[in-house]
């Protein structure tokens, strides 16, 4: 019968490491496997990674490119042409908008951008609004309200 005071793992499943440059009669002697001379059989031979003996690394042969900000804010655009397809005295809110799919979630921050004609009067809620879709709102009698996010 078996007891944990006498297992041992199968023939062969253990090997002793590879004991390298410990004299000519081990095998592994004198160049202790690592061929000839040149740079991967010197002491020093770890090179960083990206390394390309010596020519320009890719990452500063390429050229640096702009600047973008981690914690930058996102904001999901409307056009003022598309509070076209609200009826007129609606209140706009960001909910609205995610429901009829002019932006993605009621989550989103959303900036209301002047581009095209407004023809109904509404009242819009927005996180943000540029200075013409404030003007145009303004001009058909609707109103703004700039909410907090």
């Amino acid at each position: 019968m078996n007891e944990l005071s006498r297992l041992k793992p199968p023939a062969g499943a253990r090997r002793d490491r590879k004991r390298v440059g410990r004299g000519p009669g081990s095998g592994n002697g004198t160049t202790a496997g690592r061929g000839q001379k040149g740079q991967k059989a010197r002491a020093a031979s770890k090179k960083p990674v990206g390394f390309e003996g010596g020519q320009m690394p890719l990452q500063r042969r390429l050229p640096k490119r702009g600047f973008k900000p981690r914690q930058r804010t996102r904001y999901s655009t409307v056009n003022i042409v598309d509070l076209n397809f609200f009826d007129a005295g609606t209140e706009v809110t960001p909910d609205l908008l995610a429901a009829e799919g002019f932006i993605r979630k009621p989550t989103d921050l959303v900036k209301i951008l002047g581009d095209g004609e407004l023809d109904v009067k509404v009242s819009v809620k927005a996180h943000k609004f540029t200075a013409s879709a404030e003007e145009k709102v303004k001009a058909k009698g609707g109103t703004i309200e700039v909410i907090g996010g």
